[in-house]
């Protein structure tokens, strides 16, 4: 488990520094117009604090997947607009990454004064971690701080590469992912419930074999959980099947068994004829236990009995990790499931840490939001987190 005890914007003398800052702006948008600001407004506790410190701060950060091409839609322009907004001075954008304009901008820059550099995937060196290319944007600045938990997992030149030739330290917005997810991880308060959910069981593979060597209770549901019902000897008709992991569950099964730790899967299942599409269409559904799913018909969601089991651990819990939904959450018919679970973390008392993707968005459009602990702001960097692994983009950083 890679436990990191990073230094922050606070350790590091900033002002009348050149700071870089990789922040995470890749905001959903519309026509141009951004339809959520919410990674901006999470930003701005970093840069407030090193515009108040007298910082002359470059911010930069990818949007989107230009493949190393400039391109109009992907402008960071609606994002220097939206932050001259939030921040009330002028953010300039400058109409390149590491060419003149960002040159003449950052040099120009005077003590609490912010720049935006354009998308750094315009340059198709950014995703390749090409040397040169980071020599060039770390020149830019005399110090580094990192603060994109959602491309940390990346190690791309402008998460980690500069920090070869930067001083690097992180955040407000990662040290507080690294600090919540860490301790659950390493030190929680016991017991400790982890809720899986998602599409396929290889997805998550080196998650669950993580989780059972620390958690007293994992919760399955999502497609995942019909493989292991299959692993079970059950059938599950036509339901989403990870054929070849079926002994990969069993080991698991097994597993579970000797660390002590409860696996808990569906005790009943909510079905229906065929997947629907548009995926929002009405859909006709019956609940059957989970040993007693016809071979016509396919699980699409966890059952009223099974919310109530999997509500009933959250509530004995005193920490709990949930990462993916319990079924295909973006219909409202099928989208029970994943809502009990959401609920039952709202309402409990334990330390609750949502792990980014479509749980964090299942928990914001229902309004529970604000009664989680934490939601994590990266969906493959907290699963990668969760699996142990090492973060390119936070390993990189200078240790306490």
């Amino acid at each position: 488990m890679a436990t990191y005890n990073k230094k922050t914007v606070e350790d590091v003398d900033v002002k009348g520094k050149r700071v870089l800052v990789r922040c995470d702006f890749n905001v959903p948008q519309k026509d141009g117009v951004i339809t959520s600001d919410k990674r901006i407004v999470e930003a701005l506790p970093t840069i407030k604090y090193l515009m108040g410190q007298g910082a002359k701060v470059i911010l930069c950060s990818h949007m989107g997947k230009p493949k190393g091409e400039v391109n109009p839609k992907y402008s960071l322009s609606a994002v220097a607009a939206r932050l001259t907004e939030l921040l009330g001075v002028k953010v300039a954008l400058c109409a390149d990454t590491i060419g003149p304009d960002a040159k003449a901008k950052a040099a120009a820059l005077k003590d609490g004064e912010v720049i935006l550099l354009e998308n750094t995937r315009f340059d198709p060196r950014e995703e390749k971690n090409d040397d040169a290319f980071v020599k060039e944007l770390a020149s830019l600045a005399d110090l580094y701080v990192s603060d994109a938990f959602g491309a940390v997992h990346r190690a791309h030149a402008s998460t980690a590469g500069v920090a070869k030739y930067l001083p690097a330290v992180c955040g407000y917005l990662i040290q507080k992912e690294i600090s919540v997810m860490g301790k659950a991880l390493t030190d929680p308060a016991r017991p400790f419930v982890a809720i899986l959910g998602g599409a396929k069981v290889s997805d998550k593979l080196n998650v669950i074999d993580n989780l059972l060597g620390k958690v007293d209770t994992l919760i399955i549901g999502g497609g995942m959980a019909y493989t292991f019902l299959a692993a079970k000897g059950y059938g599950v008709g036509k339901s989403l099947l990870d054929s070849e992991k079926i002994d990969y569950c069993k080991t698991m099964m097994e597993k579970a068994e000797k660390n002590g730790v409860k696996l808990l899967l569906p005790i009943d299942t909510t079905i229906t004829e065929s997947f629907p599409d548009p995926i929002d269409a009405k859909v006709d559904v019956a609940f059957v236990d989970s040993d007693k799913i016809p071979a016509d018909k396919m699980g699409l969601d966890i059952g009223p009995k099974t919310a109530e089991l999997y509500a009933k651990a959250v509530k004995e819990a005193k920490t709990v990790v949930w990462n993916g939904p319990m079924g295909v959450f973006e219909n409202p018919i099928l989208a029970k499931g994943t809502i009990a679970v959401a609920k039952a973390l709202a309402e409990s008392d334990a330390i609750t840490i949502v792990g980014g993707g479509d749980s964090a968005a299942a928990c914001e459009q229902l309004g529970f939001a604000d009664q989680i602990t934490h939601i994590s702001t990266g969906g493959g960097a907290s699963l990668e987190f969760l699996e142990g692994k090492d973060l390119p983009g936070i390993s990189c950083l200078l240790d306490k």
